[in-house]
């Protein structure tokens, strides 16, 4: 059966948060390092309420309402997704990579997500083009760039996941590269 696929990104606590519902759903996943969310991570969070907005999917917990909260009062475009607390609970650990793919699913659907086929605007190739990737200083122009285009800096894979989640013109990005090059030119 195919996974529903959805345009919104889901906003988890964990890494194992992030491989449950990924089980569950085909979309793009953030997580907030529990309560570690710092600025940066809340900032990319917020960018991505604005382009393609957000799900959340914490822990029903003190620390994941806390989360909740946080992101809540900063970003825009969120829905809530809610998963009762004794479906999250197994050996006595409570937390959403405890759900079911089921129990995971049907949260989604009730905060109403948009459904759509996503086409993804760059490619490998692009990376490898513009010399964000397999270039002695695509490391340090990915974080530029991220930086630029508020979207954190992070590995070339994970990078071109987030410049078509989040729905980056190709005209954006490519001025964005010629500051960077300017950039570089005068140090």
């Amino acid at each position: 059966m195919e996974k529903l696929k959805i345009k919104e990104i889901i906003v988890v606590e964990g890494k194992d948060d992030i491989s449950a519902v990924k089980a569950a759903v085909d979309c793009e996943v953030i997580d907030t390092n529990g309560l570690g969310l710092n600025k940066e991570k809340l900032n990319i969070i917020i960018e991505a309420s604005k382009k393609r907005g957000i799900i959340i999917l914490t822990d029903p917990d003190y620390p994941g309402e806390k989360i909740r909260n946080t992101i809540n009062s900063k970003a825009e475009n969120v829905k809530h997704a809610f998963i009762e607390k004794e479906k999250t609970i197994k050996d006595g650990d409570l937390g959403i990579e405890n759900a079911s793919k089921e129990d995971i699913l049907q949260a989604i659907i009730k905060a109403k997500p948009s459904v759509e086929d996503i086409e993804d605007a760059f490619t490998i190739k692009d990376m490898m083009d513009y010399g964000l990737m397999g270039m002695e200083n695509s490391s340090k122009k990915r974080k530029d760039l991220g930086d630029i285009l508020n979207i954190g800096f992070c590995s070339a894979k994970k990078f071109l996941k987030r410049i078509n989640s989040f729905n980056i013109n190709r005209k954006v990005l490519e001025r964005a590269l010629i500051d960077i090059e300017r950039r570089y030119e005068n140090e």
